[in-house]
């Protein structure tokens, strides 16, 4: 079992930061990759950001450039500059387990993200 804990989300106003946290706890061997995913009112919960154990990172074409992902050990993070209220959403962490080719994912709770004037 892995554990997933998200933190850090709240309302900021356009062109603001956030920094949202994320940690990672139980077994977490075969764990290779973590990421950040939104879901907005409405809307499909899309990817934002992936970092994988081979230290690749894959940004959705609409954070590039603002968003920034990290990893150190068990803790995940992502650095959300220049928000715009297109970015507001639930953000949840995720942390997928993989099991030669199958996989499960574990997901945190979600923060919600409020970009608004």
């Amino acid at each position: 079992q892995v554990q997933v804990v998200e933190s850090g989300g709240g309302l900021v106003r356009p062109g603001g930061s956030l920094r949202l946290s994320c940690t990672a706890s139980g077994n977490l061997f075969s764990v290779n990759v973590m990421g950040w995913y939104r879901q907005a009112p409405g809307k499909e919960r899309e990817s934002v950001a992936t970092f994988n154990s081979g230290g690749e990172i894959d940004y959705a074409d609409s954070v590039k450039g603002r968003f920034s992902i990290s990893r150190q050990n068990a803790e995940l993070y992502l650095q959300m500059n220049s928000l715009i209220p297109e970015d507001t959403a639930v953000y949840y962490c995720n942390a997928r387990k993989y099991f030669g080719v199958a996989f499960i994912d574990y997901w945190g709770q979600g923060t919600q993200v409020t970009v608004s004037s």
